[in-house]
């Protein structure tokens, strides 16, 4: 922004009235919030219009905005931000350099802006806190530190990386000649990564108000020789993501910043502790215990999923502006860490932080024994309870209330909080704890606890809403693991570690419910007469969707996914199939766990009961609950393969006026089936162990079993299933493509109808629903999704005539729809029972073959292509070798291909074609995991790209028709 100061004789007039018109009434902060929003030509343009105009759409924060929101991936800063927009833009030097002459003009004056002006040039030599009230201590032992401060508030710490290498070498001087040139992650917010020469030469000539800083959770794969300077402290070593390996999540990050930069108010994820060693510069911290939220911040708090979102000024912005307002008892705990000093932020407090100079340290968060069950609590389903964690009380609303009341003890009295509201509640924060005479401690010591609020996980645990559930409520999308992770993690801490089992059995029911779940299981044990689960398996297990317990040598898998109506379906479903299999003797079955027993257990009026069913009729529990399936799918397997595709798509394509799970009746059902226990390993324990030639078996096997399951006979549709599906959803046109004429195509089977309608539906509103999905898919992709997707879906069926009838060119078949690694299992070669005793130095055997496929609970039917999406992203990892291994076993054509597709360019010629258009419409969000395995494509400017690199070895399959 240039001002022009020069004396003058008469008043300076104001132009903004003339400059911005009716825009006049327009608050700056407005006015530079519409501006963010534009393209880089729309604000060349309006610079022209006026000079107000000129000035805001010149201004280097806003460029500095719209040039992070355009670049994702690596970027080189030219001087400006603005300079370097130009860049990215491709226009030619002399153009740039003309652009940057700036005009001058009087007349002028925006207090934000000059604010903002402020914050970009101002120095922090005054900045420094020396008489913290944080606790400095030296040497320190391990019990000293889980007495006095692990969980309960934070220290300074100094000695614990005096023998680092990092403490000498972790400077701007000594890193750039050897990691110059590595990449880094730019800040945690952002897509940007610098190489690290590039980002010294930019904190050199920035002056931004909240400039960028390395913030790098994968510098151990770019600069492995970091991970040598440094050890993790004694008194951190207890971690248990330490088990989850390389599946962990994030949990250590390089931290690299000039001057002004820093980290805004937050609390660290999942309610985990930290450590963070400063090894160069100074850095000024403020913290706030639980439940406190700072003045400035805001915290929201999603009722559907229980996502976390905060907003907050920027550090540099909240101690200039919010910081002075502060009365003194409301001021945080506060500190200026040195070189050398480690600080330890405990479970939820709320921190901030301002590099004072340019800093480099080194943080870690963790999870031991004294915060694991708030992380557990952290990723329980629900709402409240994780707004409770962060706001404290001030999270708390009438229908907040109403669920604590639910969840209280029977001394309610003894609550002392239940008739605070928000407005009557107070920010809590920390005083010295005084002494009989009324003084302060010596040693300046914190009583956290003495107020209303209360971060006890009895009394946390409270506002946890138990009728929601991990295996059927929606998962918060900031959890720091996903939910099969979530039950991985617990079931390696239960098995490996048994004197810790009384802490995680209680995280385990505040996150999965594990208390609820094993009773049902006992009740089905007792009713068939099997064994009750031994003390390693108390907790449900694998990476599906519903709670599976595995036995010595069988497995109970409890029906829970979408509901009662939902897994009626699915187990109905899967019964159907077993059937089937039995009935033509399909080689299948000899692949597949035996079915043991399955019924339907369902508590009425507070007692268990179970029902056994074979899935053959509508047992009288069901027609209780009143649900019943589809009109005109036969009576044999009412809940069967065809009941369940047409209950799907109307439930999926119109959820809102679709099937409704949410039963009012106070019975509850949860189907079950019991089978024979494989032996074994799955393939997720194995597949890094597993040499060549045993993976391409596995490519041979899975094509020789889909083959099986694709030729199997399956239930046709009925016209009248037809009639029902069209009059629930009143189909009239969509996407431009007239329902009628897909109606008048007579000769089409009614399964291919229903198919074709699905997709269209799908394809409505596919760019918004990708966009919500995963933030790995380039957004220039998502842009041309819908142009990329077929304008009429009945060309994917390659419809050809014969006998002048027509006739659909590809086959419908069972689908499995859910070939991963963790529905695989495989056998020692060497070994009489499958699997192999340790080996003398602790592994295992190398070589295994495949003998079962696992989980038929997705079970489906329609396009055999479905069936390649989950097994070539997850088990071939993409890998082009291991599909055609695969397809060479399969030996069954994916489509035939008419007249009018045999031209080259003919994309409905093309399976590759076929089977990304597929993974655009998923159900689960496939393209995450596709831009996961090839990161190359995230650079791809189309969606042929994608496809031919992903899919284009299926265009040289011809198959065996």
């Amino acid at each position: 922004m240039e001002i022009l100061h020069q004396s003058h004789t008469f008043p300076i007039r104001d132009r903004r009235a003339d400059s911005l018109g009716d825009f006049k009434y327009i608050p700056d902060e407005i006015i530079c919030t519409i501006l963010d929003c534009l393209t880089p030509l729309d604000l060349a343009r309006l610079a022209c219009v006026s000079s107000f105009m000129y000035i805001f759409c010149n201004e280097e924060p806003l460029w500095m905005s719209v040039c992070l929101k355009k670049v994702s991936g690596h970027i080189q800063y030219k001087g400006s931000w603005q300079k370097t927009t130009l860049h990215l833009e491709n226009l030619p030097n002399e153009y740039i350099e003309f652009c940057r002459k700036p005009l001058q003009f009087d007349g002028f004056s925006s207090p934000f802006l000059y604010r903002r002006l402020y914050r970009c040039h101002t120095t922090l030599d005054g900045f420094s806190f020396d008489d913290g009230n944080v606790e400095r201590k030296n040497d320190i032992s391990a019990e000293q530190f889980h007495r006095e401060y692990d969980g309960i508030k934070p220290v300074l710490l100094n000695g614990l990386a005096d023998t680092w290498p990092a403490r000498k070498t972790w400077t701007i001087d000594h890193l750039v000649p050897k990691y110059g040139d590595t990449t880094f992650k730019i800040s945690s917010s952002l897509k940007v990564s610098m190489t690290f020469k590039d980002y010294v030469s930019y904190m050199k000539q920035q002056h931004d108000e909240d400039p960028l800083y390395i913030f790098d959770d994968k510098f151990g794969e770019s600069a492995p020789g970091l991970l040598k300077d440094y050890t993790v402290p004694q008194i951190f070593q207890e971690d248990f993501f330490d088990v989850l390996d390389k599946n962990r999540p994030s949990f250590r990050w390089l931290v690299i910043g000039p001057a002004r930069s820093g980290a805004s108010w937050h609390v660290d994820p999942g309610l985990t502790s930290a450590w963070n060693t400063l090894l160069c510069g100074r850095k000024r911290w403020a913290l706030y215990p639980p439940g406190t939220v700072p003045l400035g911040v805001t915290v929201h708090v999603d009722d559907d999923d229980g996502d976390i979102s905060v907003d907050s000024p920027s550090s540099l912005q909240w101690w200039l502006d919010f910081y002075p307002l502060l009365a003194d008892e409301n001021k945080p705990i506060e500190c200026t860490q040195l070189p050398g000093e480690t600080i330890f932020v405990p479970s939820g407090w709320w921190h901030c932080v301002l590099n004072l100079e340019t800093t480099i340290a080194v943080t870690q968060n963790f999870v031991n024994s004294r915060n694991f069950e708030f992380v557990c609590l952290d990723m329980a389903p629900g709402y409240c309870h994780r707004g409770v964690c962060r706001a404290g009380l001030l999270a708390l609303d009438e229908d907040s209330l109403e669920i604590v009341e639910k969840n209280m003890p029977c001394e309610k009295e003894n609550f002392r909080c239940i008739d605070l509201t928000m407005k009557e509640t107070k920010a809590r924060i920390l005083r010295p704890q005084q002494n009989e005479n009324g003084k302060e401690n010596a040693n300046g010591s914190y009583n956290v606890w003495e107020h209303d609020f209360s971060y006890d996980i009895n009394y946390l645990a409270m506002f946890r809403n138990r009728e929601l559930d991990h295996f059927t409520s929606p998962w918060c999308p900031d959890n720091s693991l996903r939910q099969r992770g979530l039950r991985e993690w617990l079931s390696r801490l239960w098995v490996g570690n048994p004197g810790k089992r009384e802490m995680i059995w209680k995280g385990a029911c505040l996150a999965l419910n594990a208390d609820k779940w094993l009773d049902c299981l006992g009740k089905i044990c007792f009713f068939h007469s099997l064994p009750f689960p031994s003390e390693n398996a108390k907790l449900p297990v694998g990476m599906g969707s519903n709670p599976v317990y595995v036995m010595d040598e069988y497995v109970v898998k409890i029906f829970a996914e979408g509901g009662p109506q939902s897994s009626i379906f699915d187990l109905g479903t899967e019964l159907e199939f077993y059937s089937t299999l039995s009935e033509v003797n399909s080689p299948l079955k000899n692949h597949i766990p035996n079915v043991l027993a399955s019924g339907i257990l369902h508590l009425e009026n507070g007692s268990y009961n179970i029902d056994s069913w074979d899935g053959k009729k509508v047992p009288d529990v069901i027609r209780k609950c009143n649900l019943i399936p589809e009109k005109g799918t036969g009576d044999v397997f009412p809940f069967g393969v065809q009941s369940k595709i047409l209950f799907t798509y109307r439930k999926d394509l119109s959820p809102e006026n679709g099937p409704d799970d949410s039963d009012e009746s106070t019975i509850v059902l949860l189907p079950y089936l019991i089978t024979k226990r494989c032996k074994g390993k799955i393939l997720t324990e194995l597949r890094d162990v597993l040499p060549w030639e045993d993976v391409l078996n596995l490519a041979s096997f899975l094509g020789e079993q889909l083959r099986s399951l694709h030729m199997l006979p399956y239930p046709s549709f009925s016209n009248s299933a037809l009639s029902d599906f069209e009059q629930n959803r009143g189909f009239s046109s969509a996407n431009g493509m007239d329902m009628e004429f897909v109606s008048n195509e007579s000769d089409i089977p009614v399964e291919w109808k229903i198919f074709v309608r699905t997709l269209m539906e799908k394809k409505k509103n596919v760019s918004g629903r990708l966009s919500k999905r995963s933030g790995s898919i380039p957004k220039t992709l998502i842009e041309k999704a819908e142009a990329y997707l077929p304008d009429d879906f009945l060309k994917l069926l390659s419809i050809y005539e014969e006998n002048g009838m027509k006739k659909v060119g590809k086959p419908w078949s069972w689908i499995h729809r859910d070939i991963m690694d963790d529905n695989i299992y495989m056998e020692c070669k060497s070994c009489s029972h499958g699997i192999p005793a340790p080996t003398s130095n602790g592994g295992v055997a190398k070589s295994w073959r495949p003998t079962y496929i696992l989980d038929f609970s997705n079970l489906a039917v329609g396009d055999s292509i479905n069936d390649l999406i989950p097994m070539h992203l997850d088990v071939f990892r993409g890998n082009s070798d291991l599909l055609k291994q695969f397809l060479k076993s399969y030996k069954l054509s994916l489509m035939r291909k008419t007249p009018q597709q045999g031209s080259d360019d003919d994309k409905y010629g093309r399976l590759s074609y076929h089977a990304m258009c597929f993974c655009i419409l998923h159900d689960e969000n496939v393209l995450g995991g596709l831009f996961k395995t090839w990161k190359e494509l995230r650079g791809a400017e189309s969606w042929e790209e994608v496809e031919l690199q992903v899919w284009g070895e299926l265009n040289n399959y011809e198959g065996f028709p």
